[in-house]
């Protein structure tokens, strides 16, 4: 049976999102690695609060909590203060009485805010970088709780579901007025959405509860029932006992939950099955297509030089341009080549092939300067170089209506054409491997055959991924042993299906025997170029042949090195050069022309592109401000 690799990679990509909620979040410039309450009741019905913020804070300018209002919860708040605890001891920030969307480091602010909340918020002066602080923000919640003839009860929303700010533990303390009778006489109850939270009374009079991982959008809300001795006064006396109802509804809320942990458990359990299922099913397939895959490896012979070299002293085909050597030399046939180095040589080669003259002259400050003319406006030779003629068309562009330009007028356009500088790149790369496939150095159908695999090993490496991240994950939470059965061996095939097919892909015959065996020569011309100055004085050509060395030097980035060689070879290279008039071999000799005229262009050139075709901006210090609920808290 014959299966398609890719329908296979995209069902099991599809699986696995799905599994996973088909979300993956980014990183939030916020995150709490712990934030804790500690709460003590008062016997006037108000509540002390203390929250710890052990926080992770990047690009924002300042934290804020609010309080939605509401009388019938509480009467107000007051008391508030912030302390700074990041290094162990305690920095009282400075309160201001003004609401600012933005405060000042170290300031704070509690009060209404624009939106008709309450607000703590205060300054930590990080608009552009980040830091892990450690804040105490202190409060008093007055006629926080209700006193009625039986109970006294206590029902806040400690985070409210605009909380905006993911914390990897939630814990706090509730610490009553007094010690009750027995620890029976305290009720407990804890919500949030996730169910993922514990509470418990711990003593008479204290009770904790913790959230393991509080994601934003939820809520954590604390419900408890204490005797009403505990409290003498509070503005918010009820006449009325309310055990046995408050009772009622949190049993229909927690049975709700059970249900809910059942459902999801049973959930769990089918997805265990399924994704073992899948994992056999398509791992029979896989292993089908592994044993032909195989057999196909196991037939194709790779394409070795006819001869090796360690040095190779000519050029190895005397038709190339700078941007041929450079793919060649590195088997590209993306067309990502270096546009700097290559901009750079072909202006040598062009040099000398007299198309253009390259001279040193003195600025108007006396300063080394270089001036490019163009000799041939149309020349003929280079009809079948097309990666050096669209180079001249824009250096032609370049001088506008003259015939030359200096280094400082070259660079100044480059810069201010990022567009023109993609484009001129986009057309000698796509000129570059059309010419390679021309001349027969590389195949074009084994290329795309190549590609296919390579888009196969990319695809098999995205479930791979998926698989390992679903087995640590334990599907939120299963243990890991009932996953195991089936992914792991799964794994195990999809990385020997990635192996081989990696090593499929290696052994296609991109290039032509050809064409490998001109890689190699190029490989050896590189190396004899880096090292010639150690090898044996009979085996250094002429010197009028480093003309065109250097071309190709300066395209693999090591002409500095072999220019310093030639003056160590040939002592007397400057008056050689000098008087047989070399090229451009005098100003690579006597001037600082590598490293003010092709170091600069090709730092240039390239930095335009980049320019042009790399990443932007986006916003900073500020947070999302979410408007109507109360109970918020996040950064801006």
């Amino acid at each position: 049976m014959k299966v398609k690799n890719k329908n296979i990679i995209l069902i099991l990509t599809m699986f696995m999102i799905i599994i996973l909620g088909g979300k993956v979040e980014a990183s939030d410039r916020l995150h709490l690695n712990n934030l804790h309450f500690d709460a003590k009741i008062n016997n006037d019905g108000s509540m002390d609060v203390v929250e710890v913020w052990d926080i992770n804070i990047k690009d924002t300018n300042t934290l804020y909590k609010t309080f939605k209002i509401d009388m019938a919860r509480y009467s107000g708040i007051e008391n508030v203060s912030v302390l700074d605890i990041t290094n162990g001891d305690s920095q009282e920030l400075f309160k201001t009485n003004m609401w600012k969307y933005h405060l000042d480091k170290n300031s704070y602010f509690g009060g209404i805010n624009n939106d008709n909340k309450y607000e703590i918020a205060w300054g930590v002066g990080l608009d552009n970088g980040r830091d892990t602080r450690k804040y105490e923000i202190s409060y008093k919640v007055i006629d926080a709780v209700s006193k009625n003839l039986d109970y006294a009860e206590l029902y806040w929303q400690f985070i409210g579901s605009d909380f905006e700010i993911r914390a990897t533990n939630v814990t706090g303390t509730i610490v009553l007025p007094e010690n009750a009778v027995n620890k029976e006489d305290i009720k407990v109850w804890g919500h949030t959405e996730d169910l993922n939270g514990e509470i418990n009374v711990t003593s008479k009079n204290q009770i904790d509860f913790k959230i393991f991982g509080f994601n934003t959008g939820r809520f954590v809300e604390i419900r408890t029932l204490f005797p009403s001795y505990m409290i003498k006064t509070s503005g918010r006396m009820e006449n009325r006992e309310i055990l046995n109802s408050v009772i009622q509804e949190e049993t229909v809320w927690v049975n709700e939950a059970n249900a809910r942990r059942e459902g999801r458990k049973f959930m769990r359990i089918i997805a265990v099955i399924g994704i073992n299922m899948l994992c056999l099913v398509f791992g029979i397939f896989i292993i089908i297509s592994i044993k032909v895959n195989y057999k196909k490896f196991k037939k194709m012979k790779k394409h070795e030089p006819t001869q090796d070299f360690i040095y190779f002293r000519e050029i190895p085909r005397k038709d190339s341009t700078p941007a041929q050597a450079f793919n060649m030399y590195h088997k590209l046939l993306s067309g990502s080549g270096d546009i700097g180095k290559i901009f750079s040589a072909t202006l040598l080669h062009l040099n000398l092939k007299k198309i253009i003259e390259i001279e040193a002259k003195k600025d108007e400050k006396g300063k080394e300067d270089f001036v490019i003319k163009i000799v041939k406006e149309n020349p003929a030779e280079l009809n079948e170089n097309i990666d050096e003629k669209v180079i001249l068309e824009f250096l032609k562009k370049a001088c506008k209506n003259t015939n030359q330009i200096n280094m400082k007028e070259l660079k100044k356009y480059i810069s201010e054409s990022e567009s023109k500088v993609e484009k001129l790149k986009d057309s000698i790369d796509k000129n570059t491997v059309d010419m390679i496939y021309n001349k027969n150095l590389a195949n074009k159908k084994e290329k795309e055959e190549n590609d296919k695999y390579i888009l196969k090993i990319i695809g098999f490496v995205i479930v791979l991924v998926f698989s390992i991240f679903v087995l640590f994950s334990g599907i939120y939470g299963f243990k890991i042993p009932l996953i195991s059965i089936g992914i792991i061996p799964f794994i195990l095939v999809i990385i020997i299906k990635i192996i081989l097919l990696g090593k499929i892909a290696s052994k296609i015959n991109v290039f032509t025997q050809k064409g490998i065996d001109e890689h190699v020569k190029w490989k050896g011309l590189k190396k004899y170029m880096k090292e010639f100055s150690m090898l044996s004085q009979k085996d250094i050509p002429d010197i009028i042949l480093w003309e065109e060395f250097l071309v190709y030097a300066t395209v693999f980035g090591i002409a500095e090195k072999v220019l310093k060689q030639l003056k160590i070879v040939y002592p007397n290279i400057t008056n050689e050069v000098y008087m047989n008039n070399y090229t451009y071999m005098y100003l690579m000799m006597n001037t600082n022309f590598t490293s003010t005229f092709s170091n600069a262009i090709s730092t240039t050139m390239s930095s335009s592109y980049s320019s042009s075709t790399g990443g932007g901006g986006g916003f900073s210090g500020g947070g999302g401000r979410r408007s109507e609920d109360g109970g918020g808290g996040g950064g801006r």
